[in-house]
This record gives C-alpha cells, structure tokens and sequence, in this order.
C-alpha cells in the first residue's frame, strides 16, 4: 500500500546532506512500537522516526496561532474581524486571499 508523502520531507532528503545527529533514549515499549510502525509501512527506523516527527514540528510552527487578549481586546479584535475589507487596500486583500506556504527557511 502506497504512504502518503510529504513535499517538504521529500525535498529534504535530496536537498540536504544529513550532518547532524539527534540522540534519542526510548522505553522499550517506545523501540517495539516504533519499529513495528517502521516495518508496516517499509521504512527504515531512521526514516520512519525523522518524516514522523517532521511532520509533527511542521504541524506545531503551521499552530502557533495561539494569543492571548483581555476581554476589552477580544471585543476590539472581534469587532475588527466583522468589518469588511476595504476594497481600495489590495495588500491586505491580497494578504487575506493568498494561500502561502508555511516558511521553513531558517530551520
């Protein structure tokens, strides 16, 4: 069965010569778990632990959209939030309607 791939993961493997090292110390229920998941989808540990947890800090930095207002600056944000867009102001148009990738540059 074929797995999903992931763009970014796939052109860092070709991209980019691997020369750092992660050291990871596991329970040994984690080591069984990971290399049954590894051998169900036919990767090697090493491959199956680095697109796992790339996707998951690609995931993590897409989410950091958390913020924290007073109730006075929820209502302000709201409010602003309803307003419509003017239409004279193309880059906040272009801003709003633009679909970006997420920048990974300075990892």
């Amino acid at each position: 069965m074929p797995t999903p791939t992931n763009p970014t993961i796939e052109a860092d493997k070709s991209e980019s010569k691997k020369e750092a090292r992660l050291n990871l110390r596991v329970t040994p229920r984690q080591d069984h778990l990971i290399r049954r998941a590894a051998a169900a989808l036919d990767k090697s540990v090493t491959e199956f632990v680095l697109d796992s947890i790339s996707l998951e800090a690609e995931r993590v930095l897409a989410e950091q959209r958390w913020f924290i207002l007073s109730e006075s600056e929820w209502t302000l944000f709201h409010e602003m939030l309803e307003q419509p867009i003017p239409t004279d102001d193309l880059r906040l148009r272009e801003l709003l309607t633009v679909r970006r990738e997420i920048d990974l540059s300075d990892l």
